[in-house]
């Protein structure tokens, strides 16, 4: 993952300077704001190259596999050598996910879309993309609004999705965590579902049919009539379309969203 802003630069201190961002001097560095050039020949170690061993082995072994001693290890530097440019593993998270989740959709694909629904729907999917290719993401403790470039672009292209919509600015921000409340939560819950059927060694197929047949034989028509109902469908057999409920749950968040606009177009 290449992290232009980290060329020639080392991280020295744990906070912005005085009268500044008040930001971690790491996460400066990513806004290109304390990038202070390395004299003399390129050294072994740089931010990128932190970020990257990082997120390799958060891809292999989970988020918690992450400390700043195994990443040095990795690197075959010293622990010691790293806190020269991270001060700490949440600021390595910050950095690992600004590098996993990359740019938002180029404005033009929200311009293109017909209205704020297809645009916000647009930005809903990619953002979901962003999570199913890097699920340790879903692990990283969420510590406070977006300060980072590409987190801060994601949230512009959110908010630039409801031009034009006639919200308020506090519901603009309520319907930008709603939707990524949604898309958060699906992804974790897929992670999860995905990493119980890895651990079973068979293929979802079967689990979902073998939960059919263990439902099937422990519920009661009379004690749970619904239930019931929902066994005898085809209801629980697995679909080959892992998007599915995704969609029909991003399109009813969508639908109140819609109805609060339209609320607000009347009065």
């Amino acid at each position: 993952m290449n992290l232009p802003w980290t060329e020639g630069v080392q991280v020295t201190q744990r906070y912005g300077s005085p009268g500044g961002t008040g930001l971690p001097a790491s996460i400066e560095a990513a806004w290109g704001l304390r990038a202070r050039p390395v004299k003399g020949p390129r050294p072994g170690l740089s931010l990128e190259r932190i970020v990257n061993a990082a997120m390799a082995v958060a891809a292999s072994e989970g988020l918690g596999g992450v400390s700043m001693g195994r990443v040095a290890k990795d690197l075959g530097a010293s622990t010691m050598s790293l806190y020269r440019y991270v001060a700490a593993k949440d600021e390595l998270y910050v950095l690992m996910q600004e590098a996993a989740m990359g740019p938002p959709p180029p404005l033009s694909a929200l311009e293109e879309a017909a209205g704020w629904r297809e645009a916000l729907a647009r930005w809903a999917w990619a953002q979901r993309g962003v999570f199913h290719r890097n699920l340790w993401m879903l692990r990283i403790p969420i510590a406070g609004p977006p300060a980072s470039p590409h987190s801060v672009a994601w949230w512009e292209q959110g908010l630039q999705a409801l031009e034009g919509t006639g919200l308020e600015p506090d519901e603009e921000v309520s319907v930008i965590r709603l939707v990524c409340g949604f898309v958060r939560s699906e992804a974790l819950l897929m992670s999860d579902l995905g990493a119980a059927v890895e651990a079973r060694g068979v293929p979802a197929q079967e689990v979902t049919e073998g939960y059919a047949r263990t439902m099937n034989r422990l519920v009661d028509p009379v004690r749970h009539p619904a239930l019931s109902r929902l066994m005898a469908s085809d209801v629980m057999r697995a679909r080959d379309d892992p998007g599915r409920e995704f969609r029909f749950g991003l399109e009813r968040v969508l639908d109140g969203v819609d109805v609060l606009i339209r609320a607000r177009e009347a009065g």
